[in-house]
């Protein structure tokens, strides 16, 4: 598995990294939540990336890979649905954290994230100054934003962040026109989330109400002419942008994480094509906005 900094922060992380939301569902079974935490350990993936809004996820990363802790750096992302105290609040991002630590097992978490909140949350700074103070307390290594548009690059122009994470792929070319390069000038650490597009290659139709129904539509106007298979054409474009130090999928099937791994393996995509990606996009960009 290719390792990279993440940006300056002195850590380092794969670049195929894991988002265990769907690990979260009741529907998925302890015993193939357990399998597959370990079988990502196993095979090189050593970022876990999870959130308070993802079930069981926090729980069960915890349970089942607590006793391999200094094998994986560990992202959460917290600021809402704390009993008590209203959203994007000091107390519902500090008790979110005290929280994620007992449900994950842990002293503590590599990077805290804040989870898609507005940039008018962001200016107020009582939630920025709840991660700087558990820093503080040693609760959390890296202070992060997760989101996009005007609050993301609020964020990286504030200089309070060691990190973003943020929607990259061929389809959600936004934050690598306007803001990456900021963000990297800055030695900031950054997470491609999205990777895949939800892909919206899986519909011969426009998939209404589904979540990959915006990709979808920009897919059909992009009009990306290659031999090379959707997935791997995916990965391997948000995986090998510049700036990108690791892209993050999720998925409760081994085959897929292999799949991906075999991918991740190819390297990046030849220049002429990643040419074709980038063109397709600034030609129909008509305020093709990221995607929170």
């Amino acid at each position: 598995m290719i390792k990279r900094d993440f940006g300056t922060t002195g850590i380092q992380v794969s670049a195929l990294g894991f988002g265990a939301g769907q690990i979260g569902d009741v529907k998925i079974s302890e015993r193939e939540s357990e399998k597959i935490l370990n079988f990502i350990l196993d095979h090189g993936i050593t970022l876990i990336d999870t959130a308070r809004a993802y079930g069981l996820s926090e729980e069960r990363i915890g349970k089942y890979l607590w006793h391999r802790r200094e094998e994986f750096i560990l992202s959460t992302k917290v600021g809402y649905d704390v009993n008590y105290h209203p959203d994007w609040s000091y107390e519902s991002v500090s008790i979110g954290i005290d929280e994620a630590l007992k449900k994950l097992k842990t002293d503590y978490i590599d990077i805290v994230h804040l989870h898609s909140c507005t940039v008018e949350d962001l200016r107020k700074g009582e939630v920025i100054e709840a991660l700087e103070d558990a820093i503080e307390s040693s609760k959390i290594n890296y202070i992060a934003y997760s989101g996009e548009n005007e609050a993301l690059n609020f964020a990286i122009q504030s200089r309070r962040f060691h990190s973003i994470q943020c929607s990259i792929n061929i389809f959600d070319q936004r934050t690598i026109n306007h803001y990456l390069y900021d963000a990297k000038d800055q030695g900031m650490g950054v997470i491609a989330k999205r990777p895949m597009g939800n892909a919206p290659w899986r519909f011969k139709n426009q998939p209404a109400g589904d979540y990959s129904e915006e990709y979808w539509k920009r897919m059909k106007k992009m009009n990306i002419d290659s031999d090379i298979p959707w997935d791997e054409l995916a990965l391997r474009f948000a995986a090998f942008t510049w700036g990108i130090d690791s892209c993050i999928v999720g998925t409760t099937n081994i085959e897929h994480i292999k799949r991906n791994l075999e991918i991740i393996e190819k390297g990046k995509l030849p220049e002429d094509v990643v040419d074709n990606i980038r063109g397709a996009f600034l030609q129909n960009d008509f305020n093709w906005i990221s995607q929170v």
